[in-house]
């Protein structure tokens, strides 16, 4: 028995439709409400440890150690797609930062990969309960998490953010991280409005899984329901608990069309094989081909090798000219065993005009020769360490192989200036020892490219690298990104260096060894000097922002006009500092030693300078506006005219430092302190109720000049 149809007017169909359009806005704004809800958990899951760890991490009360190695690795995963500048080396955080980061990276990874468990198996997440939205299967059931992977992986964060990544990456506006993000969101809301299709509007996502997103709270439209189901799946359907879908009316999603088409996916798959088949035969071809040349090549080098050799050997009756074209020939050979036996020859020879010849093929080789003549470098510096310090004929001889193998280097790496990334000059030996006269060899590679050489742990002793540059911009050709070559002088020692200009910016230079170098206007933004060594180095003017020198020793060092902004100097040791006009604004300097500094007129705006200690420090005329001076020492410091405004001084030791401004020095006044409209603003405001160690004079100034105390009238 067939059920009548019934049949609705043109008004009736008219009628319905408003009701029918507002029902679809509602759940279309429902479903975009869930979304953006299960996004806020996600990122706050990650936001909310992540900010507690950045303040934890500005603590000076807090255990330091080293960064945990998972968040190590994901930073410079995330770090290379996104063209971003990634930090290398040693970097310490305080001891809960490490453990809240990595909750930061582990809770949104979970959340939600529970988002998904809950959408595969239930159709809702927290949120989609929330706003009453299910998503469903064309059976009416949960999608099941390969299709959930498909619908939330595939379809609604890869496809859009891949091409919104390709479009931004080959765009004019590389690496603009602000139009990327923009590109991203909107290719995610426009693949989340959706294409048109023979039942209306639907999410991309959706149609690559199969699935539909339907309002829980209302039965399903009759279109949905399948015409051969029977009395109690429309029963069901019209409760809206499932719903069967009709096949002869929807778009099959991907699975369902290999099915339908099997000699079409046969196909496919026979024409995939064969053309991986014939592409593993030419390649197998094109590599023996190469393989065959090289052997070739190989041979005839050897040959000319071996007759270049005997031309060379003492016994083989040969002019000098013709040694000299043999040398020289060689060089151009440019394999390693020719490679090898010129640098074995530059030791043994003593012939000067053959040296220079030596020395010229070796120069021709290029980077290649560098790592042969820094095994022998070793070598030797090994051999001159065996015979000790007595000034011996076997001793000058030594040394003078050492000079000559050390005067290679420096020509090759001042020819090939910019070709040098990669080239590797660790523990090797090119400045002063330190013995006196263990070395007469002086390196100068002023105003060079030496991006990406490696210079871990070198002797570069009394070394000029006047205006040279160690770090490049890559293959983009744009500076801050993670392509960027960048030089390594982790552990080099560079004592009385001469750097001045020298662009360091970014390089990693973990317990370099500084002292009494000069580095007068050089760029070290964003520099690595964990640990380092800068007593008595010379620093005027130098571009210090955002670098770390985390524990690091800069005693009598000469800071004056200095740029330190947001550079971490946590637990630094800086006594005897000179750093007139320096400014530190923003700058991290929890537990620093200043005694005895020079701080006059420096710019400490916003500074975190808790247990610091500025004991016996001159501060006469420094903006400390903002500083947080929690526990700092200030006993016997000199504060007159120091604008303190909105400094916090709890717990500050201010025992015998002076705040009434004395009598101006004239021989103080090249400085030039902050314009502060009066004297009597320089601590007005400031809260001394939790001060320490403060005398009736003191406190008598600090009423007087509208400070507060609980002892002011």
């Amino acid at each position: 028995m067939t059920s009548p149809i019934v049949r609705s007017s043109n008004n009736q169909s008219g009628q319905s439709k408003e009701p029918e359009k507002a029902s679809s806005m509602l759940l279309a704004s429902r479903r975009f409400a869930a979304w953006a809800a299960e996004i806020t958990l996600v990122v706050a899951s990650g936001l909310i440890p992540f900010g507690i760890g950045v303040y934890a991490n500005s603590r000076s009360d807090l255990n330091r150690v080293p960064l945990n190695p998972v968040l190590v690795v994901t930073e410079r995963a995330i770090a290379r797609p996104l063209a971003l500048p990634v930090s290398y080396g040693i970097r310490n955080v305080a001891w809960p930062t490490n453990i809240l980061w990595t909750i930061a990276l582990l809770a949104p990874v979970t959340l939600s990969w529970w988002e998904l468990y809950l959408l595969a198996k239930t159709g809702r997440t927290i949120p989609k309960r929330w706003f009453k939205v299910r998503v469903v299967n064309e059976q009416g059931k949960p999608p099941g998490l390969g299709a959930v992977v498909i619908r939330e992986g595939v379809g609604r964060w890869t496809i859009p953010i891949s091409i919104a990544y390709l479009l931004w990456r080959y765009s004019f506006a590389f690496p603009n991280l602000g139009l990327f993000t923009f590109l991203s969101l909107l290719m995610i809301v426009g693949e989340g409005i959706g294409l048109p299709s023979r039942r209306g509007r639907r999410a991309l996502h959706d149609q690559l899984a199969g699935t539909y997103t339907i309002d829980a709270t209302r039965p399903l439209p009759s279109s949905l329901l399948s015409n051969t189901a029977d009395g109690n799946d429309e029963a069901e359907a019209q409760e809206g608990e499932e719903f069967a879908v009709d096949e002869t009316n929807h778009s099959p999603n991907l699975w369902r069309r290999i099915q339908q088409n099997p000699n079409l996916t046969l196909f496919g798959v026979g024409l995939t094989s064969m053309t991986a088949v014939l592409a593993t035969l030419i390649g197998t071809q094109v590599y023996i081909q190469i393989q065959q040349s090289q052997r070739a090549t190989k041979q005839i080098n050897s040959q000319q090798f071996l007759e270049l050799v005997k031309q060379l050997t003492p016994n083989s009756g040969v002019t000098n000219e013709q040694r000299q074209s043999a040398i020289l020939a060689m060089g151009g050979l440019n394999d390693p065993q020719s490679i090898k036996y010129l640098a074995d020859l530059l030791v043994s020879e003593t012939n000067p005009s053959l040296l220079d010849t030596i020395q010229q093929a070796l120069t021709t080789v290029g980077p290649q020769a560098i790592p042969e003549l820094k095994n022998k470098n070793q070598f030797l510096v090994s051999e001159l360490e065996s015979v000790g310090s007595t000034a011996t004929q076997e001793r000058d001889l030594r040394q003078g192989r050492l000079q000559r193998n050390q005067r290679t280097i420096n020509k090759i790496l001042s020819v090939y200036s910019g070709k040098m990334e990669g080239v590797d000059l660790s523990s090797t030996q090119l400045g002063q020892s330190g013995t006196p006269g263990s070395s007469f060899f002086n390196l100068v590679l002023d105003n060079l490219d030496l991006s990406g050489v490696k210079f871990k742990s070198a002797n570069l002793n009394q070394a000029s690298f006047k205006g040279s540059r160690f770090r490049g911009s890559g293959e983009d050709g744009r500076w801050d990104t993670y392509d960027d070559v960048i030089a390594d002088l982790s552990q080099a020692q560079l004592q009385q260096a001469n750097l001045t200009d020298a662009n360091l910016s970014r390089v990693l230079m973990n317990r370099i060894d500084l002292s009494r170098a000069t580095l007068n206007r050089a760029n070290l933004s964003n520099a690595r000097l964990y640990d380092a060594k800068l007593n008595s180095t010379q620093l005027v003017g130098a571009d210090l922002r955002n670098a770390v020198l985390e524990r690091a020793s800069l005693t009598g060092a000469d800071l004056g006009d200095a740029k330190l902004n947001e550079a971490n100097l946590y637990a630094a040791r800086l006594g005897r500092v000179t750093a007139i006009g320096t400014q530190l604004s923003f700058a991290n300097l929890t537990n620093t030693d200043w005694q005895g500094a020079d701080l006059s007129g420096a710019y400490l705006d916003r500074a975190n300078l808790s247990n610091a200690n500025l004991s016996a420090t001159r501060l006469a005329g420094a903006v400390l506006r903002f500083a947080q001076m929690e526990n700092v020492n200030l006993q016997n410091a000199d504060l007159s005219l120091a604008d303190l405004r909105g400094a916090n001084v709890a717990g500050a030791d201010f025992k015998g430092a002076i705040l009434a401004p004395s009598k101006e020095d004239p021989a103080d006044q090249f400085v030039k302190t902050p314009d502060l409209g009066s004297v009597s603003a320089v601590v007005q405001g400031v809260d001394f109720s939790q001060a320490k160690n403060l005398d009736p004079k003191q406190l008598a100034y600090i009423c007087t000049q509208g400070g507060i105390h609980p002892r002011c009238p």
